[in-house]
């Protein structure tokens, strides 16, 4: 049995993959503790999980709307690097795995001489050739973070997404290992509904853009023979919305209940909706709510692949409408996402990135 501390934060989408691969580990005996943020108690308990709370980790809560400047300060955050090496003086662990994003904590892990795992829960190409080009990357080469080192440093990075969606350009980094998406699998594509459903789900990050998309995307549906299924997550009250027949409306609701029968995702582009709509062989549209995050390349990697398309999140209604409507009878659309469904199906994500940990854990001893 290893002792294995995870490092996250409160981001939304990033959360659920680094629980289920904690969980996965539990399952094999290992004794794992998460370090977050303060609201992200709640769900590490729920799954069964110890949560470290902290203690000089700037505060964050996804549910709040915030800057670029706010995330970027969450990012560079060397507290929640001092709170990770003051964890591992009070509890020593055998292996950290470190959230992608958290360069504070990266540059810490580095330097605390623990073995440590980087968690990549988005696509690859997105992460080194515009995160850590562009002004975030900037930002935490002049606050002296070096995520490259932190990167070079690590025992194994854990990218887990589609290799079809996400190929590795050139020589793949020798520490590096795609090991396809970290979501719960379906044993198999979605049944085809006796009558069209619609899933909506934008993001649990607060967007300032949600509510206006999600406005548009509901008023679109009116005009589709469908019924709909809608999350709100943080942008709306299910109040808010009017009631209507078909329309079945939900602050949150696991996406496992209902994606059995959906034919159609409307999203963002967040990883997780997106991999686990096509993990069941369900075409998407994604209207990207930020263009600085990697919701657009997400976006972009679905129309590519015919499994899907996209559209600006200015697109109004009648527009987005049409859109709808031939997604839900293109038989080459419907194909092209069961193909990807029965690649990102034999992946095994979760057990795959647990082995590979475990192969790291046993090179260490």
């Amino acid at each position: 049995m290893a002792r294995i501390l995870f490092v996250t934060w409160d981001g939304g989408g990033n959360v659920p993959p680094a629980l289920l691969l904690a969980r996965e580990l539990v399952a094999r005996g290992h004794a794992v503790r998460v370090l977050g943020h303060a609201e992200q108690r709640r769900p590490v308990e729920k799954a069964g999980l110890e949560f470290v709370p902290p203690r000089r980790t700037r505060p964050f809560d996804a549910l709040e709307q915030h800057s670029t400047l706010d995330i970027v300060a969450a990012f560079t955050d060397r507290g929640i690097g001092r709170d990770l090496l003051a964890e591992l003086d009070t509890e020593p662990a055998d292996l950290v795995v470190v959230d992608c994003l958290l360069f504070g904590a990266l540059d810490a892990a580095r330097r605390s001489g623990v073995p440590y795992v980087v968690l990549e829960h988005l696509y690859d190409g997105y992460y080194r050739r515009e995160c850590l080009r562009g002004p975030l990357g900037l930002a935490t080469r002049t606050l002296g973070l070096r995520p490259r080192a932190a990167l070079d440093g690590a025992a194994l990075r854990l990218v887990g997404t589609a290799p079809e969606l996400d190929p590795v350009p050139g020589t793949p980094e020798p520490n590096l290992r795609q090991v396809g998406p970290l979501i719960p699998v379906p044993e198999q594509s979605a049944s085809t509904p006796d009558e069209q459903c619609v899933l909506v789900s934008l993001s649990t990050f607060a967007f300032p853009a949600a509510p206006r998309v999600l406005s548009a995307v509901l008023t679109a549906l009116e005009q589709v023979p469908a019924h709909v299924v809608c999350t709100t997550g943080p942008a709306l009250s299910p109040s808010e919305v009017p009631p209507r027949a078909g329309l079945r409306i939900h602050q949150y609701l696991p996406h496992a209940q209902v994606l059995p029968h959906v034919s159609l995702v409307v999203g963002h582009g967040g990883h997780g909706t997106t991999m686990q709509a096509l993990a069941h062989g369900i075409p998407l549209l994604v209207i990207p709510l930020d263009p600085q995050t990697d919701q657009p390349s997400v976006g972009r990697s679905i129309r590519t692949a015919g499994a899907g398309a996209t559209l600006d999140r200015d697109a109004g209604p009648e527009e987005i409408s049409q859109m709808i409507k031939w997604l839900l009878i293109d038989p080459a659309i419907r194909a092209a996402a069961g193909d990807l469904g029965e690649a990102l199906r034999r992946s095994r994500g979760l057990a795959s990135a647990a082995d590979e940990i475990d192969r790291v854990l046993t090179a260490a001893t």
